[in-house]
């Protein structure tokens, strides 16, 4: 039988954890690639961008930007690919300096793809957090 989703003031919970919106932008050109993982963060209310410029494999640059939630309302293509905890976050910015460092000279795809895995929450079942 189906449970409904247990929400409180429309925010969505995980473990007692309140989650926050992931998003993410990927553009292609020449070559080069550059992949945007984006957080909505409530306090203060922003939005967190790290920016990743990836040329054959390798991390070229790597920076953060932060926006206001209006400012990144009317920005196109992102989009919506989970929601995921602050101490998540925490271990996914924590593995991209990690790999920033670590990528410079070599191709990192796969630790990338990894580090972005990060942000997904696994469904716990019921009684289990």
């Amino acid at each position: 039988e189906d449970v409904p989703s247990q929400t409180f003031d429309n925010k969505d919970y995980f473990c007692g954890k309140e989650t926050f919106p992931v998003y993410e932008s990927i553009f292609t050109a020449e070559g080069e690639t550059i992949r945007k993982i984006a957080i909505e963060i409530e306090k203060p209310p922003q939005i967190e961008i790290h920016v990743w410029t990836i040329r054959k494999g390798i991390l070229r640059h790597l920076y953060v930007e932060k926006l206001s939630k209006r400012e990144f309302e009317g920005l196109p293509y992102f989009k919506l690919i989970t929601r995921t905890t602050l101490s998540q976050w925490k271990i996914f910015s924590e593995g991209e300096a990690q790999i920033s460092q670590m990528c410079e000279s070599r191709v990192c795809r796969t630790e990338l793809e990894d580090l972005v895995k990060v942000l997904y929450l696994e469904k716990s079942e019921k009684g289990h957090c």
